[in-house]
């Protein structure tokens, strides 16, 4: 097993902000769109630099989704910025109809993600969002598992073309890319090589992943861990490869096992290569208030679980007995 290590902790939303920061400097059509929310998604430096290419659209996030994707019309490159819930849930027919039937190229900065959003409880807790938003034709669905990947991936989708929904989180959590990393569309990051299966995590959960990959090489079972960030378009060929050497597959995510990373793989696979397959994700149900720690363990997000996912999915596929 490969060994991860980090000096330092810190959100993924700060990520999102330094890079749209890095945005606005590369590219003078980068404007920002905040729904009251400018502390929560750390716009501070992009207003402080840019006041003029800023703008504060209160509590009315339906309405900033439509002059966003009129700003477009203009050459401009909108980054909306909001919480997860209110970004997609709230919001959903003005995405689809204003932003994703157009083509318009919007970005769909969310915030406050899943269970790790904690106290807030189940109301800001979106656990369906991923789901929505990779249901629509032409929507790229992002979703980044440190600071660094964060702000790589804000810099990259100011270059791309098309709808974004990039997906990030409030808690910190362990800074283990590289800061000078060159983020890839819809190419997944293999962060470990292995033989035995086959653990897809994204977000938060990928150094979930990475402590399951450590305590299971205790073991003697070798993982493969592969950092699906972009969701859609799902890097096929690297699931398929990762697949055919494995033959067993764990999908992890803080998200509804309904409509997420998991349903996506499981799709591909039945079509191309069936495998035994095990879920790590919330089970169709809504979150509660609580410290993301706890949360996590509770719904069965934590590396813990993962392991437990691997041992079940081996056994499945025949490659692990009772006595190993």
């Amino acid at each position: 097993m490969k060994k991860y290590t980090f000096t330092e902790k810190k959100d993924t939303r700060s990520g999102f902000g330094a890079g749209l920061l890095e945005a606005g400097k590369r590219n003078g059509n980068v404007v920002a769109l905040c729904a009251d929310l400018v502390g929560s998604l750390k716009m501070e430096a992009f207003i402080k630099d840019f006041p003029e290419r800023f703008f504060q659209m209160g509590i009315a996030e339906a309405n900033m989704m439509g002059v966003a994707a009129g700003m477009t019309i203009g050459g401009k490159i909108p980054f909306t910025g909001t919480f997860a819930n209110f970004s997609t849930g709230r919001v959903y027919d003005q995405i689809r109809q204003s932003i994703a039937y157009s083509d318009k190229n919007v970005k769909i900065c969310a915030s406050h993600a899943g269970l790790t959003l904690g106290e807030d409880g189940a109301t800001h807790q979106i656990l369906e969002d991923i789901g929505l938003m990779k249901m629509l034709p032409g929507m790229t669905v992002i979703n980044t598992c440190d600071y660094n990947q964060t702000k790589a991936a804000t810099i990259a989708i100011a270059e791309y073309e098309g709808p974004v929904y990039l997906r990030f989180g409030r808690p910190v959590m362990p800074i283990f890319t590289d800061a000078d990393q060159k983020f890839e569309i819809g190419k997944a990051w293999i962060v470990n090589e292995g033989a035995d299966v086959s653990i897809f995590a994204t977000g938060h959960m990928v150094w979930e992943a990475i402590l399951a990959g450590e305590k299971l090489a205790e073991m003697g079972i070798d993982a493969e861990i592969i950092n699906v960030h972009t969701i859609k378009p799902l890097d096929e060929e690297a699931v398929l490869k990762s697949v055919a050497k494995t033959g067993c597959v764990v999908t992890a995510e803080e998200h509804n096992r309904l409509g997420g990373l998991g349903d996506s793989i499981a799709q591909l696979l039945v079509k191309n290569h069936p495998a035994p397959q095990e879920y790590i994700a919330v089970d169709d149900s809504f979150g509660e208030s609580g410290k993301p720690a706890d949360l996590m363990k509770k719904y069965g997000l934590d590396n813990e679980h993962i392991v437990n996912a691997v041992k079940r999915v081996m056994k499945r596929a025949g490659k692990l007995t009772d006595g190993r």
